[in-house]
Formats: C-alpha cells, structure tokens, sequence
C-alpha cells in the first residue's frame, strides 16, 4: 500500500491529548503508515515518562524520509510551562501553533491526514486566540467556506447544522442554507465512509418537530422548505422528525446518517452510544482531519488513568479515510 504520513498534535499540553496520542501512536500500526506526534519535544518526552515508556525519535523537518513514528517540533510558539490540568494561555498558544503546523503540512502534501487531541476554548480565548474551534480554525486555514462538524460511532452517524453556538442563539443562527449545507456535507461524506445508499434523517428543532407550529414554526419555515430543496437536488432525505424518535430510527437502520440542528441535540445521543470510541470528523477540508470526541479532561490530566481508544479510533479513521478519495479533494 502507499505510504500514508499522518500527523498527530498534541493538543492542550495540559490535558490528556499528549498521553493519548502518544498511547495510540505507540501501539502497532500498518507498515504503510508513518505517525508524526506534532508538539514540543518536551512535551512528548513527559507524556512518555508518565506512561513509562520510551518516546519516538525526533525529526527535524517532514521533508526528509520519515521512520515509523517520529515527533516533530514546529518550533513556532515557546515550551508551555507543564501545569497538568490548569488552563493556561502559554499551552493554548502552543496547542494553536500545532494546529497551524498541521495544516500547513497537509495543505503542502507533507501529511496525507491530520489527528487533533483535545484543545481548551477557555484557554484559547486567555491567550487571546478568538477561534471558536478547531473545525473553524482548520476551515480557515485551508481557505474552505463550506463545512461540517461530522461525528460517528459504531452505530450512529451525526453532522450539526449548527455548531458552537450558545442555545439561545440556535434559532436565529438556523437557516434554510445551512440545512441544505449540512444534508450535502452528510450525502457525500456517508458514501466515504462506505454507505452508498446515503439515507439521510434530519431532526426537528422543537419538541415533537413544532407540533404542527403549536410549538414553534422553525419546522414549517426553515427545515421543511430546505429539504424540499434537497429532494429536488436527488438527495435520499427525510424530515423534520422529532429528535426524541429519530436516533431510535437510525440505530434501527432506517437511516444512515443523522442531520441534527444543533451541538448537543446530535453529540448527546452519540456520545451515549459511542463516548469510549467515537469520532470527529471535519467535512469540506482538502484533507482528512479527524479527532477523537472528548475533551481536554484536565482532571484525568497528569494521572497515567485517560483511555485512548477515541483516539486510537481517531487514527484509524484517518489513515482509512485518506487511503479513499475525499469528495473535498
């Protein structure tokens, strides 16, 4: 098979991101991959202490032949002073410099997939970085105005139509487009990831989708005149439905994939079901970015207890992913 790069950052130094990333790049792999821990070396080096064991070598750039496993330091932000599970802004300015990194190396064909571990927002915002996120900060940065926070498990399949905003902006913020946006990012992501059929249900925002506008009219308004226009364009859709039904829908196989109106309407039904191994992909990069679905978990931070299997799922998605076409490519 073709050599894959993939790169992994490090996430919040403080958080669990350094121990789970180096915990699943340190398991064995394909031949055919390469892994590059993105971050601070030292950053790495006491990941490795803490998990009592050795970390890979070091590379001094992406352009050379690369070894199984190697750590890579950007160099673009100063070592964060290590305070396990405090939010600091010195380690989301770094945490920022690996994401650019990242990027910059896949857009340049140095990485065929990019992993994220954990970032902190309230970090982020201390260091003065106004990112909302890394599915904004990634779209950015790869110059892509159309987009998509996808996450999966074994059993369900979720893309938002809205993201990180408070709940009491979500209605105002929820538009036509952005419905159809969210349906097309889910039609052409499902068959990526081997549903050819691409059965899409969409969720209703109000209890019992509005109750025929009894209880709110977004329903009438917004969704059911969006996915009119998403049937027009031949994509296999059905809805508005009521959220409390529709996920009990798709595990029993009536749809492959979920549209959800809002963060917590789709993420709580699938971290439920798939919190140990779930997946977050970004839709509409150039480039495979995917990250495992939990937190920076600070109170987990520094103690040899957090489990990688996201993120093991995390890297395995990516490498599986970029080794098909992406349909942002």
């Amino acid at each position: 098979m073709k050599t894959l790069a993939i790169g992994i950052t490090a996430g919040d130094p403080n958080g669990i991101g350094p121990e789970v990333a180096l915990r699943a790049a340190l398991r064995p792999q394909p031949a055919h991959r390469r892994l590059v821990l993105i971050g601070h070396r030292e950053v790495w080096e006491r990941a490795a202490r803490q998990i009592g064991r050795t970390p890979p070598p070091e590379t001094p750039d992406l352009s050379r032949p690369l070894p199984r496993r190697c750590t890579w330091d950007p160099d673009m932000a100063p070592p964060p002073v290590p305070r396990p599970g405090q939010v600091r802004a010195d380690a989301a300015r770094a945490a920022y410099a690996y994401i650019l990194s990242a990027a910059a190396a896949a857009l340049n064909g140095r990485l065929a997939a990019v992993v994220t571990a954990p970032i902190c927002k309230e970090a982020f915002q201390k260091a003065g970085i106004r990112e909302p996120g890394h599915t904004e900060l990634l779209a950015r940065l790869a110059g892509v105005h159309r987009y998509a926070m996808m996450l999966f498990g074994d059993q369900i399949r979720v893309v938002l139509a809205t993201r990180h905003l408070p709940l009491r902006k979500v209605a105002d913020a929820l538009t036509a487009d952005a419905v159809v946006e969210a349906v097309e990012m889910l039609a052409r992501a499902l068959p990526w990831l081997g549903f050819r059929r691409a059965r899409i249900g969409v969720c209703g925002l109000n209890p019992h989708a509005g109750d025929g506008g009894a209880l709110g009219d977004e329903e009438r308004t917004v969704i059911a005149p969006a996915l009119a226009r998403c049937r027009r364009r031949g994509w296999n859709v059905a809805g508005p439905i009521p959220a409390d039904a529709i996920f009990h829908q798709h595990l029993a196989g009536q749809y492959d994939g979920v549209v959800a109106m809002y963060h917590d309407q789709g993420l709580g039904p699938m971290k439920m079901l798939s919190f140990e191994c779930g997946v977050n992909l970004t839709l509409g990069l150039p480039f495979v970015r995917t990250s495992p679905d939990h937190g920076t978990a600070f109170d987990l931070a520094g103690k040899n207890k957090a489990n990688p299997a996201s993120m093991i799922a995390a890297l395995d998605w990516a490498a599986r992913l970029a080794a098909r076409k992406n349909p942002w490519a």
